[in-house]
């Protein structure tokens, strides 16, 4: 399972593991049907009770609103700099990963902003 696909099945149950990528139509969709009412996510998930009932029982100062490798710790999730390497891969980031503090960034709001798009409520500080 790719690592935002674990981070998926972590906030929203293991159904979702599987989901198409936000933005994706089935195949031979117009491209005017991923843009219908129709294609919005099937469920809604309220992200930061599930995360921040997460870090409460990690018994540490954890800050999944602004640090990508916080969230991933709160979910248990490998938050090495190679895993997060492998995440920016699998989002489409194209700048330089020796700069972890401009990929982690850049990761933090691409995997807020998926959470949102696949159904997931975030709190109004976050911007996506």
């Amino acid at each position: 399972m790719s690592i935002f696909g674990k981070i998926m099945s972590s906030i929203f149950g293991s159904s979702t593991a599987t989901a198409a990528p936000a933005g994706s139509a089935p195949a031979g969709a117009s491209p005017s049907a991923t843009a219908a009412p129709a294609a919005a996510p099937a469920q809604t998930v309220d992200v930061a009770p599930i995360l921040d009932k997460a870090v409460a029982e990690k018994k540490e100062k954890l800050e999944w609103r602004t640090s990508i490798v916080d969230l991933m710790k709160a979910l248990d999730i490998d938050s090495s700099l190679s895993a997060r390497k492998e995440l920016a891969k699998e989002l489409g980031y194209t700048g330089d990963t020796s700069d972890s503090a401009s990929m982690n960034i850049w990761l933090h709001k691409q995997v807020m902003t998926k959470l949102a798009a696949n159904g997931g409520k975030l709190p109004p500080e976050i911007k996506h």
